[in-house]
């Protein structure tokens, strides 16, 4: 069994139950789980690490991406749109995916995140065009394995399209069965229930302006026979309420909970336009939420009452959201990112640093129904990123480990990022695969999808 030694640490912000933050302490794993906490603890076959400069952190958990839009992304005819008009423009460049544009897609974004300290990323994937194959999943996951990522992917749909009244082109479109067929292949192929899986599916409809309640209802009936998770875009926008409304005859939250959609299994991405009582009702059913500050303004979407769900006890993770709507994958970033905002909008009822930083580890783990990470304890996944803060730049702000990374930030990769227990990205290199080569094929494959872009 592998084992891994981070000696003699100047921080570790463990977010743990008692929210401890250890100095001069070492970890030891082995395996995929952290063994020890400790000083002088045993180095015997371990790797070990000198820590003395490094603060420790959990490794980052992702709540909602779109790694497809790595090849739509810094697009200057969209740079100022919001999100109907923002996904009518790529919903054109969508119908073009195919296995080998998710695989390379995945590839630079998780390496992004990898970089930057995550380690549990989440994805939900929508595009399925017709004569394209059914292995665009398999694919993404090809693409974690190879990076060392611990990955969650959502089989993700569009079943109402343009002639039903939906956004979606209708070649995007699926039937309900289709779906459903795919899911259950794609849960019975890769979803692992157990500790320190690194591979799980949920099942995630897209949004009230691309799916029929149908395949919401179904969808439901499937995740609770299969024992997986559900997960939808909900209360986005204020165009996506005015839909609801004229489509359904109710809000978004009220639509979902119609279809079987308001309970402690599903998450929703977003939750911008909830009301008051909307967040009583997610409080009391425990239906987590997916925070995505830099999408929110990016598409001037709003700003969503995070200080009231934390208050409330909503569960509540960080999340990047799409490339295309974030135009990276450094949920490291938006760390600082939320805090202001929230300072901006709420005072000092907004959260603290160290509760944006709780968001991003254990709160996103449980979001995603995990309690085995999420934080540096005893018997949790060995998932954490370090990062050496004897710099100049950093003298006379490192007083606070545990707010640091939302009240000061930290703008460069990190140091170290171990998943599982392995090492996979360390001085700047990935351990897993060959950047070099995969960037030149990257490169060239999007180069194919930006010329459709244009021309």
């Amino acid at each position: 069994m592998s084992r891994l030694l981070i000696n003699n640490a100047k921080a570790i912000v463990t977010c743990d139950a008692c929210d401890r933050v250890l100095t001069g302490e070492s970890i030891l794993t082995e395996g995929p789980a952290i063994a020890a906490i400790g000083a002088n603890l045993p180095d015997e076959g371990a790797v070990v690490i000198d820590a003395r400069d490094m603060f420790v952190y959990p490794g980052l958990v992702n709540t909602h991406h779109h790694l497809l839009q790595a090849f739509t992304r810094n697009i200057p005819e969209i740079q100022s749109a919001e999100l109907f008009d923002w996904l009518l423009f790529l919903y054109g460049v969508w119908t073009k995916v195919d296995p080998n544009f998710v695989y390379y897609s995945s590839l630079v974004a998780m390496a992004d995140f990898v970089k930057y300290g995550g380690t549990t990323l989440f994805d939900q994937h929508f595009a399925f065009p017709r004569g394209r194959g059914r292995q665009i999943i398999d694919r993404q996951f090809e693409a974690a394995a190879a990076l060392g990522l611990r990955f969650h992917a959502g089989r993700s749909c569009f079943t109402r399209g343009k002639k039903d009244g939906g956004l979606p082109p209708d070649e995007l479109v699926e039937s309900v069965d289709e779906v459903l067929t795919d899911s259950i292949r794609l849960v019975d192929k890769f979803h692992d229930p157990g500790q320190y899986s690194m591979r799980q599916v949920a099942l995630a409809p897209c949004s009230p302006f691309s799916v029929d309640s149908t395949v919401m209802i179904e969808s439901a009936k499937l995740a609770r026979a299969k024992q997986v998770r559900l997960h939808t875009h909900l209360a986005e926008t204020l165009d996506e309420e005015r839909y609801c409304l004229e489509t359904y005859g109710k809000r978004p939250l009220a639509w979902a909970e119609d279809c079987g959609w308001v309970s402690s299994d599903v998450w929703f991405a977003h939750a911008v336009h909830f009301n008051d009582g909307e967040i009583d009702l997610l409080s009391q059913a425990q239906a987590g939420v997916a925070h995505c500050p830099v999408s929110n303004m990016k598409l001037a979407s709003g700003v969503a009452k995070i200080p009231q769900m934390l208050d409330k006890h909503v569960p509540v993770g960080l999340a990047v959201d799409g490339n295309g709507s974030n135009d990276a994958s450094n949920l490291l970033a938006d760390l600082r990112v939320a805090y202001l905002l929230h300072r901006l909008n709420s005072s000092n009822m907004a959260p603290t640093g160290y509760d944006v930083l709780k968001m991003a580890t254990v709160g996103g783990a449980r979001v995603l129904g995990r309690d085995d990470l999420g934080a540096i304890s005893v018997g949790q996944a060995a998932d954490l990123f370090m990062i050496d803060v004897n710099k100049l730049e950093l003298v006379g702000a490192l007083l606070d480990p545990a707010s640091f990374l939302a009240t000061v930030g930290y703008y460069r990769p990190v140091d170290v990022t171990v998943i599982n227990g392995k090492i996979v990205y360390r001085d700047g290199h990935l351990t897993g695969v060959d950047e070099e080569k995969i960037t030149k094929q990257a490169s060239s494959a999007v180069a194919k999808i930006y010329d459709r872009v244009r021309n």
